[in-house]
């Protein structure tokens, strides 16, 4: 097991190196200039070249490419993560301060998803054909065709109208005022976990399905095992592993569904914080996002790796 650890960690390494070398050409060859933005001309109004260079010399993107993504990669591992390149503040402030509330409402949805997922799928699995596994299938099929950003406003709208509310604006930290945390965040993260859910449940309805057919199932009938001692000893842990495959898959449009949410629900999460770093053209803070956004990627997976592990010990021989 720990060889198998070890190889998946070294893995990890040219995964991250190759993101931040992606997302920094890619950067470098979207339209548009921050110093354009920062010199403060407006549309149609002509830039002194010479201010244009003394911003880029003063922001250090007049350096080779190659010399500004080795000075960016070189502090990394420091924890520096370079300066803003829109208001000249440290980036790793600004995540500091944002990272927790991104992953507050990413954790709330991927627990809400797979609590109403699994479920769902293994009484679907259990009652095959009946009308209790229709509604399950008509769900789940309702809720990965729904786009995140269109529950969302409609959400926003029934709330509005319906009841006259809307989530709090502004925004509390959970441990200073949870009322008003909650309020902001259980709507944005239930819609993040409802495509979640109709993933998981679908997976676990085909896998158990699958699983309930093989013999060891009929034998352990057979001997006379109480029910739920054969559907949770044996069915679910064998059908578990392409579960969280699917699971772990699916962090990326966890990801990005955070990052919808916050722009509809105004939620100052990191999510928000790379949409307005996009529009400002802030290469620095862009970079250490997407860094931050793959190191989360990469680390999820390591988990799916051990978990492999833990429920098949054959995969970690491999």
């Amino acid at each position: 097991m720990q060889a198998f650890l070890i190889r998946r960690v070294l893995a990890l390494i040219p995964t991250l190196i190759g993101a931040t070398l992606l997302v920094f050409l890619i950067m470098r060859v979207v339209p548009g200039d921050i110093t354009s933005m920062l010199s403060g001309a407006g549309p149609g109004e002509k830039i002194d070249p010479e201010e244009l260079a003394r911003l880029r010399e003063e922001l250090g993107i007049d350096r080779p490419l190659y010399v500004q993504y080795v000075t960016w990669l070189i502090g990394i591992p420091k924890g520096d993560l370079g300066d803003s390149l829109w208001n000249r503040m440290p980036v790793k402030g600004e995540i500091f301060h944002r990272f927790p509330i991104t992953m507050q409402m990413a954790i709330m949805a991927a627990t809400l998803g797979f609590l109403f997922g699994l479920p769902l799928g293994i009484v679907s699995a259990l009652r095959r054909g009946t009308w209790i596994d229709l509604l399950s299938r008509l769900v789940s099929i309702m809720f990965l065709a729904a786009p995140t950003f269109w529950l969302g406003l409609l959400v926003l709208t029934f709330l509005r109208r319906t009841f006259n509310w809307i989530p709090p604006l502004g925004f509390n930290l959970l441990w200073e005022n949870p009322g008003d945390n909650l309020a902001q965040l259980i709507f944005p993260a239930l819609i993040i976990a409802s495509h979640l859910m109709a993933i998981v449940a679908r997976m676990s309805r085909s896998t158990m399905l699958e699983v309930l057919r093989e013999d060891y199932i009929r034998t352990a009938r057979a001997k006379g095992l109480p029910e739920s001692t054969v559907i949770i000893r044996h069915v679910l842990k064998n059908s578990m592993i392409p579960v969280i495959t699917i699971v772990s898959l699916s962090v990326g449009s966890l990801l990005a569904g955070a990052v919808v949410m916050e722009r509809v629900f105004s939620i100052p999460g990191i999510g928000l914080y790379l949409l307005e770093s996009i529009t400002n053209r802030d290469y620095t803070a862009v970079q250490a996002l997407v860094l931050i956004f793959a190191a989360i990627f990469v680390v999820i997976n390591l988990l799916t790796d051990i978990t492999y592990g833990w429920l098949d010990p054959r995969i970690s021989r491999h």
